[in-house]
């Protein structure tokens, strides 16, 4: 699978949670961690298996209980039988269990043999006359058989002379064990039950012998029904794994090569799926990669806006400068090379306070993210930029009017410093449109859930169309006979920029007294009672 996010050259800061690191299954892919998971649950289930090993154990153990019962049982009748009689009860009796019964007298030698005595009540199977089927089966049975270390069973095999001390199982017989049994293989290897008993009365010994096939039959039988079910279940589960794999990977990939498109900005308008049909979590991120690349390009949108209109009004002043000091060589007039002197400096002094201006609203969103918000004193904080301004003669000569608020009553979230900045910019834009001993009237009331700021002034307003305006960068519309470039036009957007990190609004109305004149107004959000 091709890769769908593009590595940058440049070395970045490692800033992987612990807790959400991969270790052996960092390699892997996503869809191929979904399957191992499920095929995990499966092989759990498989488990079951050698269960049905240990079933099998049990069955076989239970057989040879019921043979070493039976053969008691049988010698038990056998020995108090006429020897007449004992031929047709040894007969009944294996006929009647499907077993062999072979009776031996204390020297060893046999005495009876039901084989003998009527026909076989079993016969053993070649496996080379066996389906492959079975051939398939016997070689599950010794896999298994090899993986839970089962205790290995020796084939059985009919003696060469049927004695006593051909058969382990009667040699171990003594006066104090009356009976004892065992299990064998046959070359079918299905399990052969041997079981042994010494008769009370004479020592003479009852063999009994019947091929358990029925063990292996339920045992197999059992088998292939789990492993159908393993089977049905693995289809089931690769299939579920792959449609959950469809539905998570999938998308997370379209999302990725969408992101790894807006890093690259290899399209003028990119568009990240939001995927509004899906309600998980794959949903919510889909939504808000969507929102965060729409930010993003709103910002670098606003930043190239921000850039070439940076670039546009410094051209201004530095052309200004560079045609006065291209003058100067050429003017021998001392007024004259006077009046081309004020003006570079002025347009010195006009770069400079751009470059202030624009430092400070490149920065003002970047320092309003990482500043803390205090409970700010709306009234408090206007009486002290009021008296500052007394105190530098910043108002000339015109009047600023206060109607102060209760203490505590206009309290707001903030940061001191960047509210005292947007009304000292709004009060600059005041004074500079104010005749000459005009009132600038400040008004701070709680409404609501808010704070309500409003500055009006007493100069000719502003016209419905130009009130958005006049917050955009670099907008300027001065009075007549004000000096050109002593303003740079960021004053204002600085102030929207700053009020609206504060969650709040500021807008032009008309002035709520009628009168004519700009009224500035501010909402910000009133600091929670504690």
């Amino acid at each position: 699978m091709e890769p769908v996010i593009d590595t940058t050259n440049k070395p970045m800061k490692n800033i992987d949670d612990p807790e959400l690191s991969l270790r052996w299954s960092a390699r892997l892919s996503l869809t191929s961690r979904i399957l191992a998971v499920n095929i995990v649950a499966i092989a759990l289930l498989a488990g079951s298996l050698f269960y049905l090993d240990n079933y099998r154990d049990e069955l076989t153990d239970e057989r040879l209980s019921q043979a070493r019962l039976q053969t008691h049982i049988i010698g038990d009748s056998l020995s108090l039988q006429t020897p007449e009689n004992r031929k047709n009860l040894l007969i009944g009796f294996a006929q009647n269990l499907e077993s062999r019964l072979r009776l031996y007298d204390k020297t060893g030698a046999k005495i009876a043999d039901s084989f003998e005595l009527a026909e076989p009540t079993y016969r053993f199977r070649d496996p080379e006359t066996q389906t492959w089927q079975k051939d398939v089966a016997r070689t599950l049975d010794q896999s298994i058989e090899f993986v839970v270390l089962s205790k290995p069973i020796t084939e059985f095999a009919e003696p060469v002379d049927d004695i006593v001390s051909s058969w382990p199982e009667l040699r171990t017989l003594s006066e104090g064990q009356q009976t004892n049994s065992a299990v064998r293989y046959a070359p079918d290897r299905t399990p052969v039950i041997i079981a042994a008993s010494r008769l009370p009365s004479n020592g003479e010994v009852l063999l009994l012998t019947s091929n358990a096939r029925d063990i292996t039959r339920i045992v197999r039988a059992e088998r292939s029904n789990v492993v159908l079910v393993i089977f049905l279940t693995a289809i089931v589960s690769i299939l579920l794994s792959l449609f959950l794999a469809r539905t998570i990977v999938r998308p997370i990939r379209k999302l990725a090569r969408a992101a790894v498109r807006v890093r690259l900005g290899r399209a003028p308008e990119i568009t990240v799926p939001r995927m509004p049909g899906r309600r998980d979590e794959i949903g919510q991120l889909a939504r808000a990669l969507a929102d965060m690349s729409g930010a993003l390009r709103y910002r670098i949108d606003a930043t190239e806006a921000f850039a070439a209109d940076v670039s546009h009004e410094i051209k201004n002043p530095l052309a200004s400068l560079r045609s006065a000091l291209e003058s100067l060589d050429r003017v021998d007039d001392p007024d004259l090379r006077k009046q081309l002197l004020d003006i570079a400096n002025d347009d010195v002094r006009r770069i400079d306070r751009l470059i202030n201006d624009i430092s400070e609203a490149s920065r003002v969103d970047a320092e309003l993210a990482r500043t803390k918000f205090e409970k700010v004193d709306i009234g408090k904080m206007l009486d002290q930029l009021l008296a500052a301004r007394e105190q530098r003669d910043t108002n000339e000569s015109v009047k600023i009017a206060f109607a102060r608020p209760g203490r505590g009553v206009a309290t707001i979230m903030g940061d001191d410093d960047r509210l005292e900045r947007v009304f000292s910019n709004i009060l600059d834009n005041a004074v500079s449109f104010s005749p000459e001993d005009g009132l600038i009237e400040i008004l701070a009331t709680p409404d609501a859930d808010k704070v309500v700021i409003q500055v009006s002034d007493a100069g000719p307003g502003i016209a419905k169309e130009q009130r958005q305006n006049i917050f955009k960068r670099f907008h300027s519309d001065r009075p007549a006979g004000e000096a050109f470039g002593k303003h740079s036009g960021l004053g204002l957007a600085i102030a929207k920029t700053i009020i609206e990190g504060h969650e709040g609004t500021i807008e032009v109305i008309d002035r709520p007294d009628g009168q004519k004149g700009a009224c500035f107004e501010i909402r910000l959000p009133k600091a929670p009672v504690t």
